[in-house]
């Protein structure tokens, strides 16, 4: 057993200096066959350690009710046979470009902007979650024969509030429920931040991607002992949506990594290796300076031009990185692991079944709410997925504009049955048809939530339509509305799905198909000709598709893939899905 405590300079283990050479893997992101894989691509890059954050809401997607929620204790375990230490971030909000920063759809849509707070209402599910996830965590500590060696408070809070009595109370929290490793908060490297978002007594660490000198000089300035150590060393970024690719040198970001660790501090690179936001978890950010602007949804490659590509293979930038963490390492490093095995051979395959979204929404949707003004979707209960609202436009009357408010995030509109157009927000949550409807006449709107706000003073905000339906100024009353989570599509309740010949009709809706694999392993799937949906293979939900790019290609893990037939459901909102390629 050992000990690992912070000292006036150092972290100490067993009284011994020492200094964490840390990458973020996170295990939610990872396909489990494959984390055995990527904590050896981390320890030939020279790591000695792993952070992970844990999402809150893809455990626990309904009051006491949990999923995989014992995770984070296999993920542990790997970590210890890998001969690594862990650091653990639990939240309970963690950013992560996670869809609602990791807090749960069902707490922020009744609370608002009262999460993150010392608000009763808020405390006390955290402390219920806390208590029901931390045990893992305490009985793999370091003390205890683990790999446990720190744990956050909160994540980066000081870019959020400045509620002390609020990170105080998680602080005691965690002592509560059995930690006993030292606790840290992790902030940017400016004064506001700072001192928004540290803790008496516990160690504060700094975020950013460059100017390690400056960074480390303004954190001295409020806490003049303890290690110094960059919790988030941005070495890549993510992409959003209808942008460019973002990348970095991988000789910059290099330097970057050499100045940190020449000023005698811990590291952490954020991400050591990204992974895929399956299943639409990926969030969204708002644009602007202050993050109050228009949405920007994050893309289902968590990539992050990492040094270790979302793949699991190494990139220019790994090497770069060997190289400079070399000179820190005790002893040689392990050699680099090698590549999973991928696809033997591409396969096409058209698609034998469709359904119409009516249909779907028939056999997969939630019950029908009758409101006389739409509902959000927090409150009919989807956490990712789409809503068809219905409703009528009393008649005779001329035509008028037909406009929605506080639309989030996109919205697809039918009239009488015909496609009548797209609601878009890229430029604001007010937004018009751009042909006017005449009455009487009955509306669907099929609007989708393209990722909760994971950053800034929007966080916790509602999905859907939180305005509503206008026709000339007159908003309309009388709303029927249905739910279709992502969460449905399970292979039984697809198979109640009424499927007929593709051929007959398509356009949006259900598309079924069939893949024949020989030589199973990880692969890219595209959507040739499709605009805008989600992707199954063998009930595995690869995540969001959307022909604005930049991403153009889903990663298909290989344990996901098996010899022989693989069935592929694809859920296309807007245009028409011809084929599927893996390659």
């Amino acid at each position: 057993m050992s000990t690992f405590a912070v000292g006036d300079e150092d972290f100490l283990l067993d009284g011994r200096p020492v200094r964490l050479l840390s990458g973020a893997l996170h295990y939610f992101r990872v396909h489990e066959e494959q984390w055995e894989h990527r904590l050896g691509m981390l320890r030939a890059m020279g790591l000695n350690c792993v952070e992970t954050y844990v999402p809150w809401n893809l455990h626990e997607p309904g009051p006491g009710r949990y999923a995989d929620a014992d995770a984070l204790g296999r993920f542990l375990d790997a970590v210890a046979r890998a001969g690594m230490w862990a650091i653990v971030r639990p939240g309970p909000y963690i950013c992560a470009e996670w869809e609602n920063g990791g807090l749960p759809h069902w707490l922020t849509g009744p609370l608002g902007r009262r999460v993150r707070t010392l608000d009763p209402e808020f405390l006390a599910p955290v402390e219920t979650w806390f208590r029901r996830l931390l045990p893992q965590v305490v009985e793999r500590q370091i003390d205890r024969g683990g790999p446990v060696v720190l744990v956050q408070v909160e994540n980066e809070y000081g870019s959020y509030g400045s509620d002390l009595a609020y990170l105080e109370w998680l602080a005691r929290l965690l002592r509560d429920c059995g930690v006993g490793v030292p606790l840290f908060t992790s902030d940017g490297p400016e004064d506001h931040m700072l001192t928004g978002g540290s803790v008496p007594g516990v160690l504060a660490t700094a975020n950013f991607g460059s100017g390690a000198r400056e960074g480390f000089a303004t954190l001295r300035r409020h806490r003049p002992s303890g290690p110094l150590m960059c919790m988030e060393f941005w070495c890549g970024w993510f992409d959003h949506w209808g942008t460019e690719h973002a990348a970095r040198d991988a000789a910059d970001a290099a330097d970057a990594l050499r100045e940190i660790l020449e000023c005698g501090a811990s590291v952490n690179l954020y991400m050591a290796h990204g992974g895929t936001n399956f299943a639409g978890w990926a969030g969204a950010n708002r644009a602007g300076e202050l993050h109050d602007g228009p949405l920007r949804p994050t893309v289902t490659s968590y990539d992050y031009d990492a040094p270790v590509d979302e793949a699991g293979r190494p990139t220019k930038k790994f090497w770069r990185f060997r190289e400079v963490l070399a000179a820190y390492a005790e002893g040689p490093l392990p050699e680099v692991p090698e590549p999973p095995a991928r696809l033997a051979a591409p396969v096409r395959a058209g698609f034998e079944g469709w359904a119409p979204l009516d249909g779907v929404l028939e056999a997969l949707g939630g019950e029908e709410s009758v409101t006389p003004v739409p509902p959000t979707f927090e409150e009919l209960g989807v956490d990712r997925g789409l809503v068809r609202h219905r409703v009528a436009v009393p008649g005779p009357r001329q035509p008028y504009a037909l406009g929605v408010t506080g639309l989030r995030d996109r919205a697809v509109v039918y009239v009488d049955g015909l496609l009548a157009g797209v609601l878009d927000t890229a430029d604001g949550e007010g937004v018009t048809l751009a042909e006017p409807v005449a009455g009487p006449a009955v509306v669907d709107l099929w609007v989708e939530s393209l990722g909760r706000v994971n950053y800034g003073p929007r966080v916790a905000e509602p999905k859907g339509i939180t305005g509503g339906v206008r026709h000339e100024r007159q908003y309309l009353h009388g709303f029927r509305s249905r739910g279709l989570r992502l969460d449905a599509f399970e292979a039984a309740a697809v198979d109640g799905v009424r499927f007929e010949p593709v051929a007959d009709r398509g356009g949006p809706g259900l598309y079924r198909g069939t893949l024949e694999v020989a030589g199973a392993g990880d692969a890219t799937l595209r959507l040739p000709g499709a605009t805008r949906g989600f992707v199954w293979v063998n009930g595995f939900c690869l995540g969001r598709y959307w022909s604005v790019g930049p991403q153009d290609a889903l990663f298909v893990p290989g344990p996901v893939l098996r010899d022989g037939a693989n069935e592929v459901w694809v859920l296309e909102l807007e245009g028409t899905a011809e084929a599927v390629e893996l390659a």
